[in-house]
């Protein structure tokens, strides 16, 4: 039974970080005509989706750790919804890195890493603070995904779509989160969340 669970999660790790993963929801750009977009316009499309698609390498991170060591049945079950709405964001943004003729960042294994880590803590530190980690998680992603949406060339219109589904997923999560006793985290921790998001957003950009 060990020996199964470590494959299972090493078999999902090893898709998470390689894109090679299905997504349960259409794609919202499938119905979204593509336009030619000029090479320096792709290249910043492909900089800005590949900084979301780390984003959804260290969700999938953040809610498999958070979903393993959570205490309450009720609180795995939200986790675990949340987390296959992600795995479907992260299948969106890979897909799209391949139609922009990008890849996924260079450090995915250490995103993940560091995700899975800061999940495990915040779950050991019991559900309340585990979702208010996710409450303060999700705030900061959906004012980086309008970030995003200022940023995206106004012709790049599949990226567009997918973000603006992501950013409603994500507002979704954080209101279910804070819905079911969400603890408040220390302003300090929120300011280092925020200062590390920064490092990982420059880097993934171009790497």
């Amino acid at each position: 039974m060990l020996f199964d669970n470590f494959i299972t999660t090493f078999d999902r790790t090893l898709r998470v970080m390689t894109g090679v993963t299905a997504a349960a929801r259409p794609n919202p750009a499938s119905g979204v005509a593509s336009v030619q977009l000029t090479t320096a316009n792709t290249r910043h499309s492909a900089g800005l989706m590949r900084v979301n698609h780390v984003g959804e390498v260290c969700a999938q991170a953040l809610y498999e750790a958070q979903t393993r060591f959570a205490r309450n049945a009720d609180t795995r079950r939200q986790l675990m919804a949340a987390g296959q709405e992600e795995m479907d964001h992260l299948a969106w943004t890979a897909q799209r890195l391949t139609e922009l003729g990008a890849r996924p960042s260079l450090f995915n294994p250490i995103w993940y890493a560091g995700a899975y880590t800061l999940g495990a803590v915040a779950a050991k530190l019991g559900d309340a603070t585990s979702l208010g980690f996710v409450v303060e998680t999700e705030r900061q992603v959906e004012a980086h995904l309008n970030h995003h949406l200022s940023q995206l060339p106004l012709d790049d219109v599949r990226s567009r779509a997918i973000v603006v589904q992501m950013r409603d997923d994500e507002r979704a999560h954080g209101a279910a989160a804070s819905a079911m006793g969400a603890a408040t985290l220390p302003a300090p921790v929120r300011l280092g969340m925020r200062a590390m998001a920064k490092v990982m957003t420059a880097t993934a950009y171009y790497l």
